[in-house]
């Protein structure tokens, strides 16, 4: 397979056109909301922790349903809705602060709402993605969506800060309402046709085919260890998410424009690491990739807590980490997903997904966020920065006492394992 032959493909090109998009366009999005709440609406450290609980909790309530909504419909047609529906949603905002209407509370449902469909998406997005380019191209195709993500960090935040100085916060929004309407387009036209759902049981009750799934989870040897490392790796990551600005900023003494330059890294090495990610799966093994990058990013993350001296030591400490360190994890994402979407029969893949989404955004993060802001008081934080450190590095063992080293490809195991399909 040549390394062009999915950009070859028109209708994976379509799919890849839009979700690059709509990838920028959730950039600004999580910028600029924030930024209504502080600037226009004059929110508070509460107001902000609730917009957080809000979007977690959307993918708390839906996320198994959507999941098992994924399998018993076709998968196109719901994408389509769902970036229409969210496009109207965010459309709300700019439309009610144009009005003088815009309100804390229109706020947390938009998110709330916002969150329920993304999640719907996150379930839907993966399992369909296997059905337009084939299996047998999954690693490749992983890698060329896992670019549209790197495009959007590098490029999105500065994007997003400039159109918030030119036209305010709640009028940034409106570009990602747009960038839904690219993305739902380009889903039309697809020309490719979705093959049917398979019949089903008539009297399967949707909470028996959610707990199906949730069992499948369970079960699988390749599967459970991935979704159980995601757990701690969540808790511990939000640390990062929580903290991480603080800590540069106040501990290690960056100032803005160095903070900014080492978080833009970050998408450059996802960049990178995008453009290598088939390369290095198809050289080592999707198995060997997986945790071989997890594990020399967490031997590089070591610097971050220990980030010290000079400003322009303790900058290159934090920078090398997010440059080489998240080209890591983007190999290791490709790798992850690649194995999932190969191991899991289409007939369940919606539930699966969703379920791994509950685990790590409904759960995890949510979690860790609480943690980290306790565990910070009671250390400090870079005590905290450290404790995040070690409890990502250790949920690693989780994998590696697996099954999933072995595995040269996904094919591997579904050969070895005929009860899953």
């Amino acid at each position: 397979m040549s390394a062009r032959s999915l950009w070859q493909h028109q209708d994976f090109r379509k799919l890849w056109i839009g979700q690059t998009v709509s990838e920028l366009g959730t950039v600004v999005t999580r910028t600029a909301v924030p930024l209504v709440a502080l600037l226009v609406l004059g929110a508070g450290p509460w107001e902000l922790a609730v917009l957080v609980i809000v979007t977690s909790l959307g993918v708390l309530l839906v996320g198994l349903i959507a999941g098992a909504w994924v399998d018993r419909l076709r998968r196109r047609p719901l994408l389509i809705w769902d970036d229409l529906i969210r496009a109207v949603l965010l459309l709300s905002i700019p439309v009610a602060y144009a009005l003088g209407a815009l309100r804390m509370e229109q706020l947390y449902v938009v998110m709330f709402l916002e969150a329920c469909l993304g999640a719907l998406f996150d379930a839907a997005y993966p399992a369909y993605v296997p059905t337009l380019i084939g299996r047998d191209r999954l690693v490749e195709g992983n890698s060329r969506l896992a670019t549209s993500s790197a495009i959007a960090e590098i490029g999105g935040p500065g994007f997003a800060g400039a159109l918030v100085q030119i036209v305010s916060a709640p009028f940034a929004i409106l570009v990602d309402a747009v960038s839904f309407v690219v993305s739902a387009v380009t889903l039309v036209m697809i020309r490719a046709p979705e093959p049917p759902r398979p019949p089903r049981e008539a009297t399967t009750q949707i909470v028996q085919e959610i707990a199906e799934g949730l069992r499948i989870v369970r079960h699988h040897a390749i599967v459970f260890p991935l979704a159980a490392r995601s757990v701690p790796d969540h808790v511990f990551g939000a640390f990062y998410g929580v903290l991480y600005s603080i800590y540069l900023l106040r501990e290690l003494h960056l100032d803005p424009f160095l903070l900014g330059i080492v978080i833009s890294a970050g998408g450059v090495g996802s960049l990178v690491g995008s453009l290598f990610a088939s390369r290095v799966v198809n050289a080592v093994g999707i198995g060997r990739a997986l945790v071989g990058t997890a594990i020399a990013a967490s031997m590089l993350g070591v610097l971050t807590p220990l980030a010290q001296g000079p400003v322009a030591v303790a900058t290159l400490m934090v920078f090398l980490p997010q440059l080489i360190g998240d080209g890591l994890q983007t190999i290791g994402g490709v790798a992850e997903r690649s194995l999932i979407q190969g191991v899991i029969p289409d007939r369940v893949l919606g539930r699966v997904n969703g379920t791994l989404d509950v685990v790590a955004h409904g759960l995890g993060y949510p979690l860790g966020a609480l943690l980290a802001a306790f565990v910070a008081e009671q250390i400090g934080v870079r005590g905290a920065i450290a404790v995040g450190w070690a409890g990502m590095a250790l949920s690693i063992l989780l994998v590696v006492f697996s099954p999933v080293p072995g595995l040269r490809a996904a094919s591997d195991f579904a050969a070895a394992d005929p009860v899953m399909h």
